[in-house]
């Protein structure tokens, strides 16, 4: 009988539809940092995944978010496969002290699990031998306390905005090491139709921005495009690229 690969014996949590992926190189540093999965100086492109049957390597595709304001990380493995798990117990499969007892230990019956997703059943979560299933319950535990505003269904394509300036600040792009200027917005409305209230947002103080000579309380209007890319806990959106910016002035 051939050996089953290391890969297969992997008890994937497959992430259920469409995930979030990074926006770009500062994105997945920002939110791997957030996770705490690596350092600004030690930015990682792969990570160590360890279960009592498999050890290797494994890449950050993206991640889950949810309305509690809760990230699952979506991983991928070398043959391709994706799986969910809680960003904290992925930075304790980062220890060298992780899973001895495990690894050392005969390989588990992971192979019929494996089995039953490749044929699309889904394995119960809550299954005592993978330890997976125990991160989902914490995130549950917590999602009583948060109190996150629900996720905007934002528009794919650059449109045109109002808003009024709200402060000129500083924001670190840990992928340079340094500040960048950006811009605080508030009442931040989408004006093309269909119209969407975006609230509070931010964008980067940009050369063109800049030429503008604005000033805290002045009502613009421009074009740009929405992103889900957070400031801060307060400040969910980003628009990226404002351009025809205009000053809007009262009759």
């Amino acid at each position: 009988m051939a050996e089953t690969p290391a890969e297969e014996l992997i008890h994937c949590i497959v992430p259920k539809g469409e995930f979030i992926t990074f926006d770009d190189d500062e994105d997945y540093i920002s939110k791997g940092l957030e996770w705490k999965l690596f350092t600004a100086r030690s930015v990682k492109r792969e990570l160590v995944y360890k279960s009592g049957s498999y050890q290797g390597k494994v890449k950050l595709a993206g991640y889950e978010q949810y309305g509690n304001g809760l990230d699952t990380v979506v991983v991928e493995f070398e043959n391709g496969k994706l799986s969910c798990i809680h960003p904290s117990y992925l930075k304790e499969m980062q220890s060298s002290n992780f899973g001895k007892e495990l690894l050392s230990g005969p390989v588990t019956d992971m192979t019929a699990i494996s089995s039953e997703n490749e044929k699309g059943t889904e394995a119960p979560i809550s299954q005592p031998s993978d330890p997976l299933s125990e991160e989902p319950k914490k995130a549950k535990t917590k999602s009583k306390k948060a109190t996150a505003k629900p996720k905007l269904d934002l528009p794919a394509e650059k449109v045109h905005f109002n808003a009024t300036v709200k402060e000129f600040t500083a924001k670190m792009n840990h992928f340079t090491g340094e500040e960048d200027e950006v811009i605080l917005l508030s009442n931040v409305k989408v004006t093309t139709e269909p119209e969407l209230s975006i609230g509070d947002a931010w964008c980067g103080y940009s050369k063109t921005l800049k030429k503008a000579e604005l000033s805290i309380g002045d009502e613009i209007e421009f074009d740009g495009k929405v992103v889900d890319k957070k400031y801060d806990k307060e400040i969910r959106y980003k628009v990226n690229n404002p351009s025809k910016l205009v000053k809007r002035v009262e009759a």
